[in-house]
């Protein structure tokens, strides 16, 4: 992988992030289009993902601050507060993609590496999820605890590339009823622990010690996948509270659509 390729690979891993249209399956179809021949190599992909994960903690940054002086102020006070109760629906909305990475994590890396036809599947199947929010007319009810399971479990299904992880967790939200502004900041804040989490484990296991791509292609990934990431953070939360999802089902329809004839056909 050279430094223009891993360019190209961080802007779409930073875009396709926060938009609903799978940063996992964009990333396989953009090495399968590009050619990398080190497609198996997993510092790569984490490495972007680290860096749309400190686009989130910047774009969201006083929100965080916010849950952070709540959480000292209930612990100081002895006192279950708002922070408390919102940190808490984020660890449960944690605990079905933490189950998933623990048990299946061998099965679900072998859907990653170059399987075209699968990811178009996944995709279109995005492409329904999406559609299905077009219809619903009210959002004004909070994230209860059992919501936030539900939507956690939305997000492990997310791991298999194609399933978009923001588009299953903020469709899955919205169909739930959730107001849309809250869907799209919780949707963003509960992957930020999960990513950082698997970041480390690949870390101490070494994953991300013995890699065959070079530094220069690795820091212009990651400052690629950061940059775009900012602008689409931003742009996905008016795109949430104008409803205009409906776009995006299109759009990963059509490109779900052609994965599958092309992955049928190689």
């Amino acid at each position: 992988m050279d430094v223009i390729e891993a360019i190209i690979l961080g802007i779409l891993q930073g875009l396709t992030e926060f938009l609903p249209v799978s940063s996992s399956g964009h990333i396989e179809i953009g090495k399968e289009l590009l050619n990398i021949t080190d497609k198996k190599d997993l510092t790569f992909t984490v490495l972007v993902h680290g860096g749309t994960v400190l686009s989130t903690i910047v774009v969201f940054r006083k929100d965080i601050l916010e849950i952070f002086r709540g959480l000292r102020d209930g612990i100081r006070n002895k006192e279950m507060n708002e922070s408390m109760v919102y940190s808490l629906k984020i660890i449960i909305s944690m605990i079905p993609v933490g189950i998933v990475g623990l048990l299946f994590k061998d099965e679900i890396e072998s859907f990653f590496f170059g399987n075209i036809f699968l990811i178009g599947i996944m995709l279109i199947l995005t492409a329904v999820l999406l559609a299905f929010t077009y219809f619903v007319m009210k959002n004004e009810k909070e994230i209860t605890y059992g919501k936030a399971f539900i939507i956690g479990v939305a997000q492990s299904v997310a791991v298999l590339p194609g399933i978009s992880r923001s588009g299953a967790t903020i469709a899955t939200a919205l169909l739930l009823k959730v107001k849309r502004e809250d869907a799209a900041k919780f949707s963003f804040l509960m992957v930020i622990v999960p990513i950082i989490g698997a970041n480390v484990k690949d870390l101490l296991s070494g994953d991300l010690v013995n890699t065959g791509i070079a530094a220069a292609p690795l820091v212009a990934g990651f400052l690629a996948s950061f940059i775009t990431g900012l602008i689409a953070c931003n742009w996905m939360l008016k795109i949430v509270k104008t409803g205009n999802l409906i776009y995006f089902t299109v759009y990963c329809l059509i490109v779900g659509s052609i994965a599958v004839y092309f992955g049928a056909n190689i």
